[in-house]
């Protein structure tokens, strides 16, 4: 039933890594989405040293945080630098999560992290590190101030979800030492850095709300709160999400 507000109660899993938890509410995806919406009580953290993986019936939608490195494994490659730093036990309990989340057509939202980790999960590969790899001249793991810009991103595809948020151009920071090399199968790019890395990836096809990006909205939405729109937009489809469950029981 819908709560005094006149809404439908929905459930948000924010999947994090193991130092992100002792934040609690005070971790700046909680904060995002609340500042979108999202009521506390609504919004869960999930972790893979938690009790299994949950049913997907148990959300309306995942938001897949930053973290570790991807396994190179997982795309066909061993560790090559020092640099690259895993966690394979996240890496398996999110790809599961993930395809259920795809199966049962829920919101997915990833940042940093999350964007590699889809990207390889439909068969992609990264950069295992981009100032080994590549002669980039943008540096795109920026030091000081995690709120501030870095470099602009080009939105490309008028037909995507970014597109609804960022006309043409928009500024965003950089806290990454990797990113996508080969585009998963059935993404497709939607926005890319002056430099030409794929900074946002969605589905090809149709979905109730996909959306991938490669640098931290979270961090944003106080000095440059265009960035709260990906939040904003991300929570109502949840929240649309549980409305229909509702309605078709």
């Amino acid at each position: 039933m819908p709560d005094e507000a006149g809404f439908k109660k929905m459930k948000i899993a924010i999947s994090i890594p193991e130092k992100e938890k002792a934040k609690g509410q005070e971790s700046p995806y909680f904060k995002a989405l609340v500042a979108a919406g999202a009521q506390p009580d609504e919004i869960q953290m999930i972790m893979s040293s938690g009790n299994g993986l949950p049913s997907s019936g148990d959300f309306d939608g995942v938001l897949l945080a930053g973290g570790e490195d991807v396994d190179p494994e997982l795309y066909g490659e061993r560790v090559k630098y020092d640099s690259v730093k895993i966690n394979r036990a996240r890496d398996d309990f999110e790809i599961a999560l993930l395809q259920k989340m795809l199966r049962s057509r829920l919101p997915i939202l990833g940042i940093c992290r999350g964007i590699q980790l889809i990207n390889v999960q439909f068969g992609g590969t990264l950069y295992q590190d981009l100032k080994s790899e590549t002669a980039l001249e943008i540096d795109h793991k920026q030091q000081g101030s995690r709120s501030a810009t870095a470099h602009s991103v080009t939105v490309t595809e008028p037909d995507s979800v970014l597109h609804g948020f960022f006309t043409g151009m928009c500024r965003v920071n950089s806290l990454h030492h990797q990113a996508i090399r080969h585009l998963g199968r059935g993404l497709k790019v939607t926005a890319h850095s002056e430099d030409e890395l794929y900074e946002a990836v969605e589905l090809a096809e149709e979905y109730p709300f996909f959306l991938a990006v490669q640098w931290h909205p979270e961090e944003m939405i106080g000095e440059h709160p265009e960035q709260l729109r990906i939040f904003q937009d991300f929570v109502a489809r949840c929240r649309e999400c549980a409305a229909e469950k509702t309605s078709s029981r």
